[in-house]
């Protein structure tokens, strides 16, 4: 008896191959017909599952969103319970960065359908819909007087930095640096002049942190 095809895993495999495209020959080689042939499936079948070319971004986007969250519930989960808001928006956003092998791959298909659903806003929900929750959480983790200000700058920050590193001009050295630099202005900002009776910003030491 054949063995009863699951429809979630096909449109995984097609989600993979459009990722592979993605990844290995850039947004413009995205199109029904190449995400077949990666996926080693017919082009009818590839529109079986996905009636348009947004429907296909998107579902391959919600999978790189998935593979993300899945990477920081883990290692959010590395730090035990109630972990430093500063510690645990760290860990978030590096485990967010593509600074490995698959995590540079997941970032290249971020990076494709931020430009797709520029020209589509249509296509563009799902984006949206994440940023929003997003902004609203790391928000609520910021020290007072900071908000959503203060959290959207940190995710464009974030977002800054992974369009660096999947370009090569900085390294994951640079990028965790600046991201520090930016968390300790938050977290542990300068005192400006005058505050303590001094004319100068005293530099920072590790024993003052």
């Amino acid at each position: 008896m054949p063995r009863k095809v699951d429809r979630q895993e096909r449109r995984t495999l097609i989600a993979d191959a459009l990722m592979r495209v993605a990844a290995e020959q850039g947004l413009e080689a995205i199109s029904l017909r190449h995400v077949a042939a990666a996926a080693g499936v017919s082009a009818g079948m590839v529109q079986h599952y996905f009636r348009t070319k947004d429907e296909m971004m998107s579902f391959a986007m919600s999978v790189v969103r998935d593979r993300g969250q899945a990477r920081v519930a883990d290692a959010v989960a590395a730090l035990g319970d109630r972990p430093p808001p500063r510690t645990l928006l760290r860990t978030m956003i590096t485990a967010l960065l593509p600074l490995d092998g698959p995590s540079r791959e997941d970032g290249r298909v971020t990076l494709a359908f931020l430009a797709y659903t520029a020209v589509r806003p249509q296509a563009a929900t799902l984006v949206q819909r994440d940023h929003a929750q997003m902004t609203a959480f790391v928000a609520g983790l910021l020290p007072v007087p900071h908000g959503d200000d203060s959290a959207a700058g940190l995710l464009a920050l974030m977002e800054g930095l992974g369009i660096h590193l999947l370009s090569g001009s900085q390294t994951p050295q640079q990028a965790l640096r600046a991201l520090d630099h930016h968390l300790d202005l938050i977290f542990d900002p300068p005192v400006r002049a005058g505050e303590r009776g001094i004319d100068t910003v005293p530099h920072a030491t590790a024993a003052d942190r």
